[in-house]
């Protein structure tokens, strides 16, 4: 009996086992910002063949089984996943925008007269930096310590509180989530071109390193954080 279906939304599995985003990673499936719709939905829309997708979800939940220290980050507390996201991948997001930000400088002034997209790119990154730099002075200043004050006393009032956060919360994920899916599709999925440097290639690779850093953190929100305020 296969561990998965079809049917099963797109964040649960994920939830249930964190490698399944290796396998959406590969077929170019969002589990983040669109976590909540079924699987089937994404496999149709982008004309995946359904039997390769399920059965590539089963080698991972095997290879998984094999390992005993994975964490099933379902059963932390909600304040434990609040310190995890903000120790793991708030504090990684930190240290690679600047670098990312330098990085595409670089190859915009160099690079940029012969290829007019990075132009382009370095515009969208820096969106994307500024709404990701807003976006942790909210979540470290208001929306995590709203949830681990609702975890010592919880209210109505401060369930309304936390619930209103989390919308706004939510939408700047999707617009987060805009950007990179912008960025990919600009950079034709981080190709790097046969006149590129190596420079060229750290900067989409780092672009690369950010985006699925971003997925997992907005993962762990949205499909689990956030549903426990549902």
């Amino acid at each position: 009996m296969k561990t998965f279906n079809v049917s099963q939304s797109i964040g649960d599995i994920v939830s249930i086992m964190p490698k399944a985003s290796e396998v959406f990673k590969t077929y170019h499936i969002d589990f983040c910002c669109g976590g909540n719709r079924p699987l089937e939905e994404a496999i149709k829309e982008q004309g995946l063949n359904k039997e390769e997708v399920l059965e590539k979800l089963e080698e991972a939940y095997n290879e998984t089984k094999k390992i005993t220290n994975q964490v099933d980050f379902r059963s932390l507390s909600s304040g434990e996943l609040v310190d995890y996201v903000v120790n793991t991948h708030h504090s990684y997001a930190k240290k690679l925008l600047p670098s990312i930000s330098e990085l595409a400088t670089t190859i915009l002034r160099v690079h940029g007269p012969s290829h007019n997209y990075l132009f382009k790119i370095h515009k969208l990154f820096h969106e994307l930096k500024a709404e990701l730099e807003q976006h942790f002075i909210k979540e470290e200043q208001i929306l995590f310590p709203l949830i681990k004050k609702y975890d010592d006393e919880a209210s109505s009032d401060l369930f309304d509180k936390v619930k209103e956060v989390i919308k706004e919360t939510e939408d700047e994920h999707d617009a987060a989530g805009d950007i990179l899916k912008e960025l990919r599709k600009t950079t034709e999925d981080y190709k790097v071109p046969d006149d590129g440097c190596a420079t060229f290639d750290l900067t989409y690779r780092q672009l690369q390193d950010l985006e699925g850093d971003l997925f997992e953190h907005i993962h762990l929100e949205n499909n689990i954080l956030f549903k426990r305020f549902e």
